[in-house]
């Protein structure tokens, strides 16, 4: 029995079942805390990971939106910027273009703060999107951030919970799933407004549905593999499929203005990704098979390019980002 597990049935002893919502935030709230879990040795990797041409492309749209908002003062923001790494190979990109912003991560993680500091000296940290300054347009990054934002899921209307069931925890009930997540409607409202208010436009990138509709999407990955949603909690990666739509719906609500969502694949390849990886390879013999094997798994839709979109939130007089 993991920590988390022991204090979680303690929980539910006292308190009674505790919502799907409770259960996942409680765990994710856990496990960054307490690892790095990016990479090889850890559960999963992201496309900043895989290759050093997603981060890049994603700081020359960054830079090209920039210059054709005529090249005012901004500042970039990322949410839940893992190692940093897109943050550093964006910003090398943006540099070489004239843009040099200062850096703000929205990071609860100790741990990966400190990885953080690393890869991008100099960067400023804030606990929460609401913590932002507002006096200055914002480029955000949102990668793989609002799937790990908790969720709630009801069954006929009524609200699933976990309770404690033998030895272990367990669902307490099952039938058609309908998922919401106020939590994530609440960051994607905050980032819209704040665009609105001062100007700029957000990059949200995750896997997900481009339509709203009922299903289970709720999952655990341990050791780069799939894992039960209800063992060894806190010591798992919690994530939910984004739904898009919703995302889009609350984002105009706020007053943005939406482009996309883009098959991730679909926007690499308009960027540019062909080219930059035969830049790449010609520059590094040695690397070309390894460098088509990161374009493929960064591109094809078997792999992450369908799966995994793209959707732009903008101020309503900025222009709209390449690719979209």
């Amino acid at each position: 029995m993991t920590p988390l597990e022991r204090a979680l049935r303690e929980r539910i002893r006292a308190e009674g079942a505790i919502t799907v919502e409770a259960f996942m935030e409680a765990c994710n709230s856990y496990y960054y805390s307490t690892r790095d879990p990016l990479g090889a040795d850890g559960d999963f990797t992201t496309a900043p990971e895989i290759s050093q041409m997603f981060g890049e492309l994603v700081g020359a749209a960054l830079a090209d939106v920039w210059a054709r908002a005529s090249r005012p003062a901004v500042r970039y923001v990322e949410l839940g910027p893992g190692r940093g790494t897109l943050a550093s190979d964006a910003l090398r990109v943006m540099r070489s273009a004239g843009l040099d912003p200062p850096v703000h991560f929205v990071e609860t993680s100790d741990t990966l703060r400190a990885a953080q500091r690393h890869a991008v000296p100099g960067a400023t940290w804030h606990q929460h999107i609401g913590d932002l300054p507002g006096d200055l347009p914002l480029l955000v990054v949102a990668n793989e951030f609002l799937d790990a934002l908790p969720i709630r899921q009801h069954v006929a209307g009524a609200e699933r919970h976990v309770v404690a069931a033998g030895g272990g925890l367990a669902f307490d009930r099952d039938g058609e799933i309908v998922e919401t997540s106020p939590a994530r409607d609440a960051a994607v409202q905050a980032v819209a407004e704040g665009l609105v208010a001062i100007g700029g436009v957000a990059l949200i990138i995750d896997y997900g549905h481009a339509r709203s509709g009922p299903g289970d999407t709720l999952q655990a990955v341990k050791g780069h593999r799939f894992a039960a949603v209800l063992d060894q909690p806190g010591e798992q990666d919690l994530t939910s499929h984004v739904d898009f739509q919703r995302v889009a719906e609350v984002a105009l609500t706020a007053g943005a203005t939406v482009e996309g969502p883009a098959e991730q694949g679909a926007w690499l390849e308009r960027l540019g990704i062909m080219p930059r990886a035969r830049m790449l390879a010609n520059g590094a013999p040695e690397r070309a098979a390894e460098i088509e094997t990161a374009r493929a798994r960064l591109c094809r839709p078997d792999q992450m390019g369908s799966l995994f979109k793209v959707l732009a939130l903008r101020h309503p007089d900025w222009p709209t980002p390449a690719g979209l």
